[in-house]
């Protein structure tokens, strides 16, 4: 038995103030409870049993329950190291689980830094586009890369707009649409024909 038995009683029957109290039912099942386990776990044989159960019923006052289970109850500071033991169980449980939340929530996130920081860095060419010029004169007139204000007009943007994508076909050496003027002199395809 532990030194909790004490605190299931309403008031301490080991205090003074206390002793003089009548006892209650309820006071008298918690000294039983004690000295059914005693007698399961082997320290009280059948005629002690008997004996103590015999003096509980009798006892008027919980000044006189203390004494029947004096021998079978530790004193209460042998639980102090057993929730001391829980608590450092309890600690360590919450720093591993602490731990493994880290890294499971770390791993992803550098695995997509890696992939991102690989993409961006210009090291995977992003399809049709050759250099940081291209890209950035292909988006719409207001729109700048460093999120300032564009200050081309839109027919300007148009014009460069048009100018670089003919260029890139020229590089492809691919058929120009239909409908559209070809007025470079040096366009290997004006000079066929």
């Amino acid at each position: 038995m532990s030194g909790s038995i004490w605190e299931r009683f309403p008031h301490d029957p080991r205090h003074p103030e206390h002793a003089p109290l009548r006892a209650s039912d309820r006071d008298r099942d918690v000294v039983n409870d004690v000295l059914g386990a005693a007698y399961a776990d082997g320290r009280l044989t059948p005629e002690e049993l008997d004996e103590r159960g015999d003096q509980v019923a009798q006892a008027k006052t919980l000044g006189e329950l203390p004494p029947i289970i004096r021998d079978l109850v530790a004193s209460s500071g042998a639980t102090v190291p057993v929730v001391l033991d829980r608590r450092a169980e309890a600690e360590s449980r919450y720093r591993q689980q602490r731990q493994q939340a880290l890294w499971s929530f770390l791993t992803p996130t550098l695995i997509c830094w890696v992939i991102y920081l690989a993409t961006m860095a210009g090291r995977i060419p992003v399809a049709g586009i050759r250099d940081d010029r291209d890209r950035h004169a292909l988006r719409p007139p207001g729109h700048h890369p460093r999120g300032q204000a564009s200050s081309r007009s839109s027919a300007t943007w148009r014009k460069e707009r048009k100018k670089l994508e003919k260029q890139r076909r020229m590089r492809k050496w691919l058929p120009a649409p239909t409908g559209e003027q070809q007025d470079s002199p040096d366009d290997p395809r004006a000079n066929q024909g």
